[in-house]
């Protein structure tokens, strides 16, 4: 490892972006059941929302009489705009009337990342400002970065989980971060040494 940067590229994945799309207006979900009942699952006596699932991009909308939507499943902001339209669509199709243009708005983005090294978790939680370790209760590290502003649980595997986005590029800055954060610490192992 030379210069700063690590030998192998950090591998990223969006596993999941929640985010909640505004309708400025009210609607009627006994309206939107009767119209769609193949499409979605209402039980107002269990859930206050209509759950509307989509095939293409797979997604998740809890939809509510207030006009704001939860759309979950979605593996980038591309898909998440494109399950938007499509739910929209779906509505007018069915003679839903919807009079605005639906506001969307990230709330987390959970991803996944392998920095492609093992990392010495003992020695990162004490050079590491803002983390916790506690292995006894669980295998990874936990770490508050500040800037941008998500969590990552890194395991000794050199894998992690990244929550806490709100946009997709800083899941990525995350990622390289604290990889280039830890090779300083000097707290990655090269996987080439274990192998066989």
């Amino acid at each position: 490892m030379s210069g700063g940067v690590l030998d192998t590229r950090p591998l990223i994945r969006i596993e999941n972006i929640v985010a909640t799309v505004i309708l400025d207006q009210t609607l009627d979900l006994n309206l939107i059941e009767s119209k769609m009942p193949e499409s979605v699952t209402y039980q107002p006596d269990q859930f206050p929302g209509l759950i509307l699932r989509l095939n293409k991009p797979k997604t998740t909308a809890l939809v509510f009489k207030s006009g704001k939507m939860v759309v979950t499943g979605a593996k980038s902001t591309a898909q998440l705009i494109d399950a938007v339209k499509r739910i929209i669509k779906l509505f007018k199709k069915h003679g839903i009337k919807i009079i605005s243009k639906p506001r969307i708005q990230i709330q987390n983005i959970v991803a996944s990342g392998d920095i492609n090294y093992y990392v010495n978790l003992e020695k990162a939680s004490y050079l590491l400002e803002n983390s916790m370790y506690e292995p006894e209760q669980f295998p990874g590290l936990i770490y508050r970065m500040r800037e941008p502003s998500v969590v990552l649980l890194i395991f000794s595997s050199g894998k992690m989980v990244i929550t806490g986005a709100k946009e997709e590029r800083e899941v990525e800055e995350a990622v390289y971060k604290i990889a280039a954060k830890l090779k300083e610490l000097s707290c990655l192992i090269s996987k080439q040494l274990f192998q066989f």
